[in-house]
């Protein structure tokens, strides 16, 4: 079932719900044989996904507001929002496959579930069901880590490499087997797979400015894994990134 939103409801229909669950908004108009083509697509392929999508409607005849603020040119126009923020779109009238691989795009797969329980049997499992799932990837690499069971972790971060957090865990892993680690900087990696961010990165930053090479590209690879994990946003990212940088020129 879709809900009618209004300029006056727009703000909590739309934006604050979607901070819960995603909302896909079909801007449309009454005129539009498009829009009148398009909605019970829409409708009922929101309607086979049991409340992990709201489908919201919104007429831009009687919305004009709207229709200006969110850049609206062609109808229909549909806009997924998650936390307050259009995530994905597409203009005009699409096939059935296109519409439910849109939604599909929104909601969590049976890995995303699985990786979600943190187990390391779902963990496995996840990873059977998506072999690329990266959080599957990271999330057993960092539970086998501080099991210290590390034999498996390269394997299995290998392919993604690329990514911040990886590269963070790999580096952590390099250094918690060389015999040449400190004491204090194994602590500051314990502090940090504990959860201890706030304790971890001071230590971090100040070993990333006492060192040079390798040792030094390391060090900054897991601080900025910590920065990514933590969000640009949080308060530690925005207090120790210039310190990071500091450290680092």
């Amino acid at each position: 079932m879709a809900i009618d939103v209004t300029e006056a409801s727009f703000a909590t229909d739309v934006l604050e719900r979607s901070r819960t669950v995603p909302v896909v908004v079909d801007f449309w108009a009454a005129w539009c044989a498009p829009c009148r083509s398009l909605g019970p697509i829409l409708e009922r392929a929101v309607e086979k996904r049991e409340g992990e999508v709201v489908l919201a409607k919104v007429d831009v005849d009687a919305n004009p507001r709207l229709q200006m603020d969110y850049g609206v040119r062609g109808i229909p126009a549909v806009k997924a929002f998650r936390d307050g923020r259009v995530v994905r779109e597409f203009v005009g009238a699409q096939p059935q496959g296109m519409v439910e691989r849109f939604l599909d795009s929104l909601v969590p797969s049976a890995a995303d579930r699985l990786v979600e329980r943190g187990d390391e049997a779902s963990l496995r499992q996840a990873l059977a069901a998506d072999a690329d799932h990266a959080p599957a990837r990271m999330a057993l690499a960092r539970l086998l880590l501080d099991r210290g069971q590390t034999a498996e972790v390269p394997g299995l971060l290998a392919p993604i490499e690329h990514e911040p957090v990886a590269a963070s865990l790999l580096a952590q892993l390099a250094l918690l087997e060389d015999p040449d680690t400190d004491p204090d900087l194994r602590l500051a990696l314990a502090r940090l797979r504990s959860g201890e961010p706030e304790v971890a990165l001071p230590a971090l930053v100040a070993a990333v400015r006492e060192s040079d090479g390798d040792r030094r590209d390391m060090l900054r690879r897991i601080v900025v894994g910590v920065f990514g994990e933590l969000g640009e946003e949080h308060p530690l990212t925005r207090r120790f990134r210039p310190e990071l940088a500091a450290a680092l020129y």
